[in-house]
């Protein structure tokens, strides 16, 4: 008489299936983007922008335009400096038109541009999700006066209006490299709301049976936490920091608009946007083409989130 091989389940540990798990939860949840035509399109935009990022200065030239370099020809000097042609001067060697008053090429901007809200956007989940990681698993697995101190410090931060602080502190600080103090000051801001999530699973996590059963056995500190609990974490990690990128996107732009964020000369969508208020009127294309691109970013980025934050979700409750 044979005795049938007992399945892998969730309640085998989350060693069970180690080598496979992971892998099979990854095709699972491309599967399910794969056949969400919201995803798929959300996929096909970004990767669009990811790859003007990275070939920006193949782009500048082909073109023959860098970011910053003013074109005479291609704006009216006797309009007030608008753009020649029509659609804020799109044409063969301006494919998305031109800057009014100085004729710097849109395209280009609008690449180099991408470049810095991607980099300032991933450095700031990068580090955002380090702390969050950090701070929530040791409030979470050794309690006591540590989750107290660790816990009041993230009530502090997080009962500031977030955007007023940022605006403040940046405001007050020397404008010298200022995508590495947007990383600092918006990780600063953020990774509580992280922190927080993380503390509470791992309050439960620790408590569990496959837990207690490793340190039965003499598993150490850091045995327990990098292979019991931190593998247990890794659905809401990954779902908390893909939303978290469109909203680090949208707030590095928010405050490039209101002048405390990326300096000129450095292209920003923000910046870009907030230099053609003046233009609403006579020239829409100014304002239209880095406001789309900011707009269908930041909407890809959450509904691609969204779909893996479902498709997480269902493998679990499967």
């Amino acid at each position: 008489m044979t005795t049938a091989a007992p399945s892998r389940d969730a309640t085998a540990g989350p060693e069970a299936g180690a080598g496979t798990a992971p892998a099979t939860e990854g095709r699972r949840i491309a599967r399910a983007l794969l056949r969400d035509r919201g995803a798929v399109a959300g996929m096909a935009f970004l990767a669009l922008v990811v790859l003007m990022a990275i070939c920006a200065p193949l782009i500048s030239a082909v073109t023959g335009h860098g970011p910053n370099e003013f074109d005479p020809t291609a704006i009216d000097t006797n309009l007030g400096g608008l753009p020649r042609g029509s659609f804020g001067g799109i044409s063969a060697e301006h494919l998305l038109g031109v800057e009014p008053q100085n004729g710097r090429d849109v395209l280009a901007r609008i690449a180099y541009g991408a470049r810095v809200s991607f980099l300032i956007a991933a450095s700031a989940t990068v580090l955002t999700t380090l702390l969050g990681v950090v701070f929530g698993m040791l409030a979470g697995f050794y309690g006591g006066w540590i989750d107290q101190v660790i816990s009041r410090v993230m009530d502090f931060l997080m009962a500031f209006p977030a955007l007023i602080f940022m605006i403040a502190i940046l405001s007050s600080l020397p404008a010298g490299n200022r995508s590495v103090l947007l990383v600092v000051v918006i990780s600063g801001f953020g990774w509580p709301y992280l922190a927080r999530v993380v503390r509470g699973q791992t309050l439960t996590l620790v408590n569990r049976e496959f837990v207690e059963a490793a340190r039965a056995s003499g598993a150490s500190t850091r045995a327990l936490v990098f292979k019991e609990i931190l593998p247990n974490l890794r659905s809401s990690l990954i779902v908390m920091t893909t939303l978290a990128v469109p909203g680090y996107i949208g707030t590095e732009a928010g405050l490039s608009f209101l002048g405390v964020g990326v300096t000129p000369p450095t292209p920003s969508w923000g910046q870009m946007i907030s230099s053609s208020v003046g233009w609403y009127a006579v020239d829409p294309m100014y304002f239209a083409v880095p406001g789309l691109f900011l707009f269908l970013t930041v909407l890809s980025l959450t509904v691609l989130g969204d779909r893996i934050r479902a498709a997480t979700d269902a493998g679990e409750a499967s």
